[in-house]
This record gives C-alpha cells, structure tokens and sequence, in this order.
C-alpha cells in the first residue's frame, strides 16, 4: 500500500493530503452500490479521509458515505458541511444532527460552514462550539471563504478553524495570491475540491504532453500539481475502483521545472487579487 502523506491540522492532528470526495454520489439510486464500493476501495486503500455535506444529493451522499464506512468507523476522518440558509446556531446543531444520522455515525471529525449566508458568522460559530463541546464534532472549519470572510473569521476565532475548502486546480489559480499564503502562515490546510475541474481541465494539450512522459494521464498531472502544493488537501471524487487507483498513482509523480514552466504557460498563476471562485 503506497503511504500518503499527511498534512496537520492547526490543532497537531494529521491528515492525509488525499481524500474522498463525494459531491454528485447519491444523485441515481442504481449507482449508490457502485458508489458505496468505490469509497471501501480507497479505505482499503488507506485513503481514509471522505468529503461530504448535508446538500450533496438532499443527504443522499452522506447516506452512501455511511453505508461505506459501516464497521470502520475508527479509520475514517469524516468531513461534512452545513448549508447557509441552515447555519443559524439552532440551525447548525439541527443540520448537524440530520447529518450524524444520515452517516450512521456519533460524531463529525471535521464540520464546514458551506459558504457564507444569511446567518451572522458568530451564530455559525456558536453551534460549532456547542456541538463540539458535545462530542458531536470535532474540529470545524469553513468553505468557500474569500480573503475578507477569513479576515473576520479569523477576527471572531483567531486560529481554531481547522481548513477552508476551496475551488483550486490549474484552471482555478486565485487562490495562490493571497489566501493560499494568508493559509500557510497560520498553519491551516486548504482543501481542495474539483482539482480537475471536473474534468473540463483534459482538454488542455499541455497536460497530454506531461502525461506523456510519465506514462499518466492528464487527470493525475493535474491532481500531482495540486498534491505538491504545501498546505493543501486535495478531495478529488471517484465512484469506480479504477478511478480510486489512478487518483492514488498521481502520487508517484514527481513534476520537474520542466513541466511546472509548461503548466505555467498553460495556467498563469495569478499577478493580482482576484475574487474567489466557486462551482
């Protein structure tokens, strides 16, 4: 079994920097066996962090997620997401209890404020705290944070946000030019969901070419970009073995100057602020 790097959270726990992702599982009931399987695979694997959330398929991705993990518990670092409209704090300990029902579980290892809504920050905040303090959680954290929305974050709870999930792949770059720095210097992993912008990154001839190279294929060029990257957890989703097997392999490549300039030629990095992107 190849040994994933891990990544600590602000806290000194690890994780590894590849997971599970799961947003579109659970959205047709002939594929949720399949999509149950592919995510036992990576567990056996020894990818054993899983990305979900409440909004993913009405919590039907979080019932697949539950149905894989069934006995193995204790090997899963388990993520999942409240949505905006619900994050009240009431609502953040309601959604939450929905969640650890939908999972099969007693507790979240680590509860995301999906992207900012109508509720105060602060309220958002207080139900994290109270279902920590309950056991129900245990870390937290938040997505879809812009540069401002971390400022006041970091205003209301300096240092105990665990990661911030957010767009980033080849494509998606903005990030490098302020929140991914910002990120680093307080020891906070950014998670990042669509490395392959779901797909629609394969087209480029660039990626064909470094592929080449290294008997790959483009999707694991752009996930090896993105797993070299400091500070980062990368949640691509697979729902067949196959695909859980070929994410994992990206690990074995090793981009030179070489193919990091092409990549750049292809996919400028940033030279100013821009705002966040999200799907």
């Amino acid at each position: 079994m190849l040994e994933i790097p891990k990544i600590a959270l602000p806290g000194g726990e690890t994780v590894p920097i590849l997971g599970q992702g799961t947003w579109g599982m659970g959205e047709d009931a002939r594929r949720a066996g399949q999509e149950a399987d592919a995510l036992r695979h990576g567990l056996d694997l020894g990818i054993n962090l899983i990305d979900t959330a409440e909004m993913y398929a009405d919590g039907r991705a979080e019932q697949i997620t539950g149905e894989a993990i069934e006995g193995r518990r204790e090997a899963v670092f388990l993520v999942s997401k409240v949505l905006p409209g619900n994050a009240s704090r009431a609502g953040t300990i309601a959604a939450c209890e929905r969640s650890l029902k939908h999972l099969g579980t007693d507790r979240i290892d680590l509860y995301l404020l999906h992207w900012r809504g109508p509720h105060p920050l602060a309220e958002t905040l207080a139900g994290f705290e109270e279902l920590q303090q309950a056991g129900k959680i245990r870390h937290w954290g938040v997505s879809n944070f812009d540069m401002e929305d971390c400022r006041e974050l970091d205003s209301l709870a300096p240092g105990k946000a665990a990661t911030n999930q957010v767009l980033f792949n080849l494509m998606r770059r903005g990030i490098e030019y302020d929140l991914l720095p910002w990120s680093r210097e307080r020891g906070m992993p950014v998670m990042a969901y669509s490395p392959i912008e779901q797909g629609r990154i394969l087209k480029y001839p660039a990626l064909g070419k470094v592929a080449e190279r290294y008997g790959a294929t483009p999707a694991q060029v752009a996930l090896s970009w993105l797993l070299r990257q400091p500070g980062v957890i990368a949640i691509p989703k697979a729902a067949r073995a196959a695909h859980i097997e070929e994410n994992l392999a990206a690990l074995d490549i090793r981009l030179d100057r070489d193919d990091l300039a092409l990549l750049d030629r292809t996919f400028p990095p940033p030279a100013s602020a821009r705002p966040l992107e999200m799907l």
